[in-house]
């Protein structure tokens, strides 16, 4: 087994804790404060672009007359992300996070900055897929970040951080993207994120360097780039690639890609990720598997979320997006409750009571199908879902580091990272899938354009399997602690 290949942690014992496990201060104490609020602004600033980005993309796609190809401005993103995320794990393992910290940041900046100045479609997503290796860069080395510079007490806190990050660009990000776009033009939301870069490279990066340059043991060889997980990783990226442009263009040529694309991705995605992982071994494997149960459940059902008020219940668009707003804050909550050193010693109990909240959430959500039924209950069934999911994403995050050599701790926030991305895109494809063969947005084999024509069957056969599948989520969690010897 070599420094970069994810360890079965059915037989892998807690890493033993860092000398400093009494810090003083805690995260924004004076010896951590320059870094936390540099990798968090880091944070704040992709999850901005992730919310403004969206509100304004419709207007590009449509300026630049890419409207069909609307979809690959979304998959070039993630497709390119993926193969970032396996070549950052192992370069941090080498070298340290600082390089492809900053060169993912870079990458972003130059992606916005290609698509904001497109004057085609298909440069617009060249700039899109600039972006998504920035992405893939920045969000695995972030990782290897907390688990060099922060002891284990402080890695719940900072990741309980991150995700109150995410609260204010969920409110601020879409109202203040559509009045530029509006005011400005859609190239402003693009061109203008980049200036939010100098910030974070100006604080983060000087105390990344301080505090986390090199490979994690100096001593010892340094460790060559594994040639074999770098195929794997463009075999990954390529089958899904593959598999979305299938799923665009729904013809029995579509086959033909579908089956490449699962003929590249499936072996690929079993040599990525660690060994019993499909099986829910104990640790760390199920650990990844977990973050792909939470992560895929909740964002495929979440999607479909905005579609079923606006054509059942007769919302407009703002009213049903902002149904779901609370969300942001209880999320944020569930992480701040984790991250409490009190319960240190029940975070797995913790991350099963999320599941089921999250399963609960689902499965109540096509409530609202019923017009008895008042749209605030789902509002309200959403926000304990996000309490759940809260608790549960910030829990796999730490549980991965304490799971992890800190030689390792970049391949294995690879495969966490790429769990979830993957479990996202299929089993949203799946619930969309379902979706149509029910008579999701037609009617008599014709395009649905009037409110209220998508069937309601159609909905509930998205939501009730993705909440069994949130539900099978809750199994896995108790099967996150090693067996001790």
């Amino acid at each position: 087994m070599t420094a970069l290949e994810p360890r079965d942690a059915e037989v892998t014992p807690p890493i033993a804790e860092t000398p400093d496990q009494h810090p003083r201060g805690g995260i924004l104490g004076r010896e951590y404060r320059a870094l936390s609020i540099g990798i968090i602004a880091v944070v704040l600033l992709i999850a901005f672009e992730a919310t403004a980005v969206g509100t304004a993309m419709p207007v590009a796609a449509r300026e630049l007359d890419g409207i069909g190809l609307y979809a690959f401005a979304f998959s070039s993103y993630f497709t390119t992300s993926l193969f970032a995320m396996v070549l950052s794990g192992q370069w941090a393992d080498r070298d340290g996070p600082l390089r492809p910290l900053a060169t993912g940041i870079s990458a972003f900046a130059v992606g916005l900055l290609l698509s904001g100045t497109a004057g085609t479609m298909w440069l617009f997503i060249l700039g899109r897929a600039v972006q998504g290796l920035g992405g893939g860069l920045v969000i695995v080395a972030l990782y290897v970040v907390i688990s060099r510079a922060y002891p284990e007490k402080l890695r719940p806190a900072i990741l309980a951080a991150f995700a109150a990050s995410w609260v204010i660009p969920s409110v601020v990000g879409p109202l203040a993207s559509g009045t530029v776009t509006e005011q400005l033009g859609w190239r402003w939301v693009f061109m203008g994120i980049p200036a939010l870069v100098v910030f974070p490279l100006a604080l983060a990066l000087p105390a990344i360097r301080r505090m986390t340059t090199g490979p994690a043991d100096p001593t010892a060889p340094r460790p060559a780039f594994d040639a074999r997980r770098i195929r794997l990783a463009l075999g990954i990226s390529l089958g899904v690639a593959l598999i979305q442009y299938a799923a665009q263009d729904l013809s029995w040529l579509s086959l033909l890609p579908l089956a490449l694309g699962t003929a590249l991705m499936v072996p690929a995605v079993l040599g990525l990720l660690p060994r019993g992982t499909y099986r829910a071994a104990r640790g760390l494997p199920s650990v990844v598997l977990l973050r792909g149960i939470a992560a895929g459940s909740f964002i495929a059902a979440e999607s479909f979320i905005p579609l079923m008020l606006v054509t059942q219940r007769d919302l407009s668009p703002t009213m049903a997006g902002l149904s779901l707003a609370v969300g942001g804050g209880t999320w944020a909550l569930g992480s701040f409750l984790q991250s409490r050193p009190r319960m240190e010693p029940h975070r797995e109990k913790l991350t099963t009571i999320g599941m089921v909240l999250v399963a609960a959430a689902i499965a109540a959500a096509p409530s609202v199908l019923i017009h008895s039924v008042p749209v605030w209950v789902l509002g309200l069934a959403w926000g304990i879902g996000c309490f759940g999911m809260g608790m549960v994403i910030a829990s796999t995050s730490v549980l991965l580091l304490k799971l992890s050599a800190p030689e390792e701790a970049g391949a294995n926030s690879a495969s966490l990272q790429i769990s979830d991305g993957l479990s996202n895109v299929m089993l949203l494809a799946a619930g969309g899938a379902a979706f149509a063969a029910l008579g999701g947005g037609t009617v008599a084999g014709h395009t649905a354009t009037a409110v209220g024509e998508s069937q309601p069957a159609a909905f509930a056969v998205v939501f009730l399997p993705m909440a069994l599948v949130a539900l099978a989520g809750a199994w896995v969690a108790t099967r996150l602690r090693v067996r001790e010897a």
